[in-house]
Parts: structure tokens; C-alpha cells; sequence
């Protein structure tokens, strides 16, 4: 199989795998084998495909890039993995989207911080972090790998707006008419104040600690240098 094809059938396989267990299949197997079981079949079936979606990538013979790559081009790179960093730190606490048992309880509360620039704080973090590995890697290999990996956060975000409307009902809906699913939509409507978006203390300092080490652990394993790491050193 020519490479392209097999990283285009292991993109499928990858998302196909994560969207069929996420919703038709979820509560048919959850019930039949329980919902630790499930999870653990689930995480094995994730890992799995995306252990196979990764080989398939770096199998890619050396493309040339379809544009230059400069330093403006890296900043804005670096920023949007910065933001994305801070976007997934804060959606690791207070997370109504995540499958705990407190989520009606978190929904309750007013949306601040990561929340109030999107519902989905942690898919938007996975979205953006592709998007600039393609503007800084414009490789058709890598333009596809990040497509693969942007479209699968965004869309399971709009099933998980279903699933989880389904599954927590009022709390849900009421959670998600306060919030919008795209990044700052509310703010740029008018219907929510620019204030509220300020990031918590463990969204900013974590999300600013985790894209330095990030950055740093890009160059040091061997891949391009970036972030700050590029100007500094």
C-alpha cells in the first residue's frame, strides 16, 4: 500500500473507531459489559489506532513543503500552541463535558475562565495544537495528520453537545445556552463580557509550564526546535 493511502486508511480507522464507540455502539457495549469494562476496551481501541495513525505518518517518504515557513509564521505557530496549552490545562478541572460523576453539578456553575471562551475547552486545544503543526509543517503528510486529528476533536465535540444533552438533560442545555461551542463567540456577540475569559491561575501557569516543557522536549527529542526555544538558546 503507497504510503499516503495507508495514512489515509489509518485516519479513518482512527476516527471511524473513536466516533462509532463514542455514540451508536457506546451504551449497547457499556451495558452489555459494564461501564469500566467499556472504558477499558475504548482506551485499548484509541491507543491502538492512533499507535497505527502515527507509524503510518512517520512511513511518509520527505515531501517538499507547499509554502515557506518563517519566523512569522513560527510565532504565530508557538502562540496557538500556547493558547491551546492553556485551553487543555483548564479544562482539566470544572469540566462539564468530561465523563465524571459531578458534571451536572460543574454545569451548575457560572462559566469563567477557559469556559467562558468555549464549552469545549480540551477539543479546541487538540484542534488548534494541529492547526499549527500544519501552518509550520506544510507537508501534504502533515496537513493531513493534522486534518485527521482537527476534524476529530471538532466533530466529537458536536456529538459529545448531543450525547451529553441526552445523557444530563436541563443541566446540559443549561450549561450550553450559557456557553458558546466556538472560541469567544459569545464575547464577540455581545452576550457575554470579555472579562470572564480570563484564565484561572492553573489554566494560565499550567498551560504556560506545560509549552515550555513542550517546545523544550520538541527540540531535545530530535524534532524541529520550537517555541521560544527557536529565538532563545
Amino acid at each position: 500500500m503507497q504510503p499516503m493511502m495507508l495514512l489515509i486508511v489509518t485516519g479513518l480507522l482512527f476516527v471511524g473507531s473513536h466516533l462509532v464507540l463514542s455514540h451508536p455502539l457506546r451504551d449497547p457495549l457499556a451495558g452489555r459489559m459494564g461501564e469500566r469494562a467499556f472504558l477499558i476496551v475504548y482506551s485499548v481501541v484509541a491507543i491502538a489506532t492512533f499507535i497505527m495513525l502515527v507509524q503510518a505518518w512517520r512511513g511518509m517518504p520527505p515531501e517538499p513543503p507547499l509554502w515557506a515557513v518563517g519566523d512569522g509564521l513560527w510565532a504565530l505557530a508557538s502562540l496557538l500552541v500556547l493558547f491551546a496549552s492553556i485551553l487543555f490545562m483548564g479544562s482539566l478541572i470544572g469540566n462539564p463535558a468530561l465523563p465524571a460523576p459531578n458534571a451536572a453539578a460543574a454545569a451548575q456553575a457560572a462559566p469563567r475562565g477557559v469556559y467562558a471562551i468555549t464549552r469545549h475547552p480540551m477539543m479546541w486545544g487538540f484542534a488548534l495544537w494541529a492547526l499549527a503543526h500544519a501552518l509550520v509543517v506544510p507537508t501534504p503528510g502533515q496537513i493531513l495528520l493534522s486534518a485527521i486529528i482537527g476534524f476529530l476533536a471538532l466533530v466529537g465535540s458536536a456529538g459529545q453537545d448531543a450525547k451529553k444533552a441526552r445523557l444530563m438533560g436541563d443541566a446540559w442545555r443549561h450549561w450550553a445556552a450559557r456557553t458558546s461551542f466556538v472560541p469567544f463567540a459569545r464575547q464577540l456577540g455581545g452576550t457575554s463580557p470579555w472579562g470572564d475569559t480570563i484564565p484561572r491561575p492553573h489554566a494560565l501557569f499550567g498551560g504556560l509550564l506545560l509549552w515550555i516543557a513542550a517546545t523544550w522536549a520538541h527540540g531535545a527529542l530530535g524534532y524541529m526546535v520550537a517555541g521560544i526555544w527557536r529565538w532563545v538558546g
